[in-house]
């Protein structure tokens, strides 16, 4: 059984840090592409941040860039956004996701299995 389990969101102040860590169990972690994404309330979720399963090369928003990274660590099974600087449009539900080998794609429906979702709130 294939589990995703998102950790770290939380309430910040605009100019705060928070980092989120996804934990992946039931795939081989180090065969598959893994991304970021958030949904604001009333908005469709969109991609934030991913990382190849095989160069690591790494994708952000342009909303993003500077501020976010993203990392992966195979041997524990993890990936990992840490974010700084951030903006109340930062604010709203972040889910991990995690794709069959192949690139990072910033669309949904490029990937093949998903958290349930950590909220980060950040205030003005």
């Amino acid at each position: 059984q294939v589990q995703l389990v998102e950790s770290g969101g939380g309430l910040v102040q605009a100019g705060g840090s928070l980092r989120l860590s996804c934990a992946a169990s039931g795939i081989y972690f180090s065969s598959y592409t893994m991304a970021w994404f958030r949904q604001a309330p009333g908005k469709e979720r969109e991609f934030v941040a991913g990382i190849n399963w095989s160069d690591q090369n790494t994708y952000y928003i342009d909303s993003v860039k500077g501020r976010f990274t993203i990392s992966r660590d195979n041997a524990k099974k993890t990936v990992n956004l840490q974010m700084n600087s951030l903006k109340p449009e930062d604010t709203g539900d972040y889910y991990c996701a995690a794709k069959g080998k192949g690139r990072v794609v910033d669309t949904t429906d490029g990937y093949d299995y998903w958290g349930q979702g950590t909220q980060v709130t950040v205030s003005s």
